[in-house]
């Protein structure tokens, strides 16, 4: 799985009882193929998993299948306070559940503590707050009506990355949940732990066993779930090419999916914005995680007559940023996932040097290890550079240069992504009126890459389909059936 040689580590906290968590219980099959959990601080091995049998994978399919029923026929504030219980317990073991999640991924405790079980808590409390409100329509047609039900689909299908995994897990499982549906959750082969416990602490909740279980494995696992009959939806973070694939096999046969996948977002920067503010969305657009979120503002667009003021400011406040142990608490910037990651981002940045972009940062000396990259920004980077078209997913700003409105709207709507954007002005009107010209699912004005649980969240374009979160969700949970009343004797 990396590059570079795995040695064994006695971490008790990281081993689960077993690799998947089904029907209310942990459960094993050896027979499967072994998943490595690894530090990728130091390459240690921090867990040993097996990947779903086709056995396994049937055992889920059938408890969801049961459970769901029962689940669906509760009342929908019961499911609520369920959703409600599960935030409070997350809250109160967060700092367990961010070390876990920091020794998987390798991002600081300064962010996981947080951004990632935190989310998810305030995602499981905002759908178990919402969970009584859903409710249909009645519409009148002379004497006769129409009314709506919103329905459960049924067994769902969740598909998580590597980057939040605890948080993609609970953004997947609160709509689904809410709404009455079961879900069977594969995490990333690669950080496949806090989706356990995050199992585990629905279960305690009082979440009935088999309405979220937990199998792990590969891009074949993922495979055999989506195309399984009994799956009803398939919700999927990850990137394009896989996106593409799933998406490809779950449509086959007719069956939804949401989509929240990659990104080249545009974050642009005019000439009467807030240098600090604006330096502080570019930074937080661009190296945190290091570098590894879907929605970062990776197109950095500088009108010119900020560009001196914004990259002086900008390199000031990168050489201060903090590289190292991930465990402490004023580290800023931790290693890459995996060796293998880091190595795809420096190719990234000795092709963006061939093609003539100039890097401003000077070399950082690393923590030893495989899996660390520093923070990059480049200057003049054109729009046909390959650093300015396709994602990088590392600690790599691109910086570009515009004269006008009309000039950077265009460049920053010409790319095959559309998943969020960033605009830095004091001038509102303007700021309203670029949010409704640029081509992307999210934008945020003076601010990058907050995401509230109650704010839709999702791409167009090649960035995806559907929304997660908000109540936009709800919709992508549900089905929509309408009963006609004849009043007529």
């Amino acid at each position: 799985m990396q590059s570079y040689q795995t040695r064994e580590m006695a971490t008790p906290l990281c081993q689960p009882a077993a690799s998947h968590f089904i029907d209310g219980t942990f459960m094993e099959d050896k027979t499967g193929p072994e998943i490595l959990s690894v530090n990728p601080v130091n390459g240690e091995i921090i867990a040993r998993l097996h990947g779903a049998t086709s056995t396994m994978i049937e055992k889920a399919i059938g408890s969801a299948k049961r459970a769901q029923k029962e689940w669906a026929r509760k009342e929908p504030a019961e499911r609520g306070r369920v959703l409600r219980r599960a935030a409070d317990i997350m809250r109160a073991r967060n700092r367990e559940l961010s070390v876990l999640e920091t020794l998987d991924t390798g991002k600081p405790i300064s962010e996981t503590l947080v951004a990632d079980a935190a989310s998810g808590a305030d995602c499981l409390e905002y759908f178990g707050a919402i969970a009584a409100t859903l409710a249909g329509d009645s519409i009148q047609f002379g004497e006769n009506w129409v009314y709506t039900r919103r329905e459960p689909l049924g067994v769902c299908l969740g598909i998580g990355a590597w980057n939040y995994p605890i948080q993609i897990a609970a953004w997947k499982a609160a709509p689904a949940l809410a709404c009455g549906n079961a879900l069977i959750f594969k995490p990333s082969e690669i950080t496949p732990l806090s989706a356990l416990r995050l199992a585990e602490i629905l279960t305690e909740a009082g979440l009935p066993p088999g309405v979220f279980n937990v199998v792990q494995g590969a891009g074949d696992v993922g495979a055999e779930l989506a195309t399984h009959p009994a799956i009803a939806k398939v919700s999927l973070t990850g990137s394009v090419k896989t996106g593409a694939r799933v998406a490809s096999a779950a449509m086959a046969d007719i069956r939804p999916v949401t989509m929240e996948l990659g990104g080249k977002s545009a974050l642009i920067v005019f000439d009467d914005a807030d240098v600090e503010a604006a330096v502080s969305g570019a930074i937080l657009g661009n190296f945190y995680s290091a570098g590894q979120i879907c929605s970062n503002g990776t197109r950095v667009f500088l009108q010119r007559g900020i560009r001196e003021a914004f990259l002086a400011r900008l390199l000031e406040r990168v050489a201060a940023l903090k590289i190292g142990n991930p465990m402490d608490e004023e580290t800023d910037i931790g290693p890459l996932v995996s060796a293998d990651h880091r190595n795809r981002v420096a190719a990234y940045v000795a092709g963006a040097e061939v093609e003539g972009a100039y890097q401003v940062t000077p070399p950082r000396k690393l923590p030893p290890g495989d899996a660390w990259h520093e923070p990059v920004v480049f200057t003049n980077v054109t729009d046909w550079m390959t650093l300015a078209r396709e994602e990088v997913f590392g600690p790599v700003m691109a910086v570009l240069d515009f004269d006008d409105e009309e000039d950077v709207v265009s460049r920053a709507n010409a790319t095959d992504f559309g998943l969020a954007a960033g605009i830095f002005t004091r001038d509102l009107v303007r700021a309203h009126r670029l949010a409704a010209e640029l081509e992307a699912g999210t934008v945020w004005i003076n601010a990058y890459n907050l995401t509230p649980a109650g704010m839709a969240f999702g791409g167009i374009k090649r960035s995806g389909i559907g929304r997660e979160n908000g109540r936009a969700a709800i919709d992508h949970y549900t089905q929509l059936k309408s009963v006609f009343v004849s009043m007529q004797t």
